[in-house]
């Protein structure tokens, strides 16, 4: 058994050492290099195995991997880093402007794409022969329909966009992750008969209401407590402690009150973002905060998609459900179509769109270690497997082939 200094320690050296194999040989994205060296590290290592049983290389590092808690890394630990320092860098005149939108697609996307795609996994399940019931394939509806903000923002680093769709694309992604977790949690319950007689709608509404809203305002209320903190002093050092202190304290708190912590950490950080740089930190505390938060960035950032390339050594893969699996893909796909375009008609005679907005939001719509922690939180059910591998399938399509191509598709259709 490895200390959390051990496990720390080696994910950081195989993060070092991966990025710098992909910066000299690779030339992929820095995030997306990580994950398909990972990927093809662990698919070698599976190999190997393979191919000479007597080599347990494969059973050692997966019990490693493991130990690594992938579920409470990334929600209780690198989420709300993540997403404050995402925050932080918004653009709050453009995100103001679109605010309409990008409410909407967080939203009612999220319930549209819930519904697609649990609908179309229950039918194409049923049609392949794979034991998975209605209620779980809205589980899964939920778990992959809210786009990764982590994905979406490293992306964004290496695609130039328009200002108008860099601000739907990253205010969806860093907002909808609440709802997101709201209709798991929900249809988890029901999945699981927790919910007795059904899903009660009321319930439903003021669950959300707590989740969301309450996120929002605790937020808010930090936020603004940091910025008055940090306009009565000028010194730096301190400075980034009270914005570290925001993201841990916030964080931990909304999930002791039952509240959306990453729709909380999201408002502090937008609100530092705008207002602290105005009148609440000096240029030489800005410039400090801001590369602090950038390098906290980057490093939570490469070793999460480290670890989504090695958690194929722990996936439960049966060959029974492969075309499920496979048909997973296009399915997900067809209900992010679905998920942008309808709330961009119904807005489309009161807003004005950039041209391309549906494609590009459609293709930009990255799903990534969020998804893969809710499914490995689900309960150790018949349908897990299929579900997980599912999942693992979505989003390794939308960061390599879509993250990937996604300058291309903006060429297309935007320039």
């Amino acid at each position: 058994m490895l200390s959390v200094y051990d496990l720390i320690s080696m994910l950081l050296v195989l993060t070092a050492v991966f990025a710098w194999i992909n910066h000299r040989f690779v030339h992929l994205p820095h995030t997306i290099g990580l994950l398909v060296i990972g990927l093809a590290a662990s698919l070698v290592l599976i190999g190997i195995e393979f191919a000479f049983p007597d080599i347990l290389v494969h059973e050692d590092l997966t019990n490693i991997i493991r130990q690594v808690d992938f579920q409470n890394t990334v929600l209780d630990g690198m989420l709300a880093f993540l997403l404050f320092a995402g925050a932080l860098h918004v653009d709050f005149e453009q995100l103001r402007d679109r605010a309409w939108t990008v409410g909407t697609m967080a939203t009612v996307g999220v319930l549209i794409s819930t519904g697609i795609v649990g609908t179309g996994f229950w039918l194409a399940a049923e049609l392949l022969g794979v034991p998975v019931p209605f209620a779980w394939a809205l589980v899964f509806g939920a778990l992959i329909s809210p786009t990764d903000p982590v994905a979406v923002l490293s992306t964004l680093k290496t695609v130039r966009v328009p200002a108008t769709l860099e601000a739907e694309m990253t205010g969806e992604s860093l907002f909808n992750d609440g709802v997101g977790v709201v209709i798991f949690t929900v249809l988890l319950a029901a999945a699981v008969g927790a919910s007795g007689d059904g899903i009660d709608l009321i319930h439903i509404g003021e669950l959300f209401f707590v989740e969301a809203l309450g996120g929002a305002v605790l937020g808010l209320a930090a936020g603004y407590l940091a910025y008055r903190a940090m306009r009565a002093i000028d010194d730096y050092t301190i400075e980034v402690l009270i914005s570290l202190a925001v993201v841990a304290g916030t964080y931990a708190l909304a999930g002791k009150l039952h509240m959306s912590g990453p729709i909380a950490v999201v408002v502090a950080g937008v609100l530092l973002g705008h207002r602290g740089p105005n009148d609440a930190m000096s240029e030489r505390t800005e410039r400090y905060i801001f590369a602090f938060w950038t390098l906290v960035d980057e490093i939570l950032n490469s070793v999460l998609f480290l670890l989504i390339g090695l958690e194929v050594l722990i996936l439960r893969l049966d060959p029974s459900f492969g075309w499920l699996v496979a048909l997973a893909v296009p399915i997900a796909l067809g209900a992010r179509f679905f998920a942008v375009a309808v709330p961009v008609l119904l807005l489309s005679s009161n807003h004005v769109f950039t041209r391309g907005t549906i494609p590009v939001l459609t293709w930009g719509g990255l799903r990534g270690g969020i998804s893969i922690a809710l499914a490995l939180s689900l309960p150790e059910v018949a349908e897990k497997s299929v579900l997980l591998t599912a999942t693992y399938a979505v989003v390794l399509f939308t960061v390599i082939v879509q993250g990937l191509s996604l300058r291309s598709v903006v060429e297309r259709y935007v320039d």
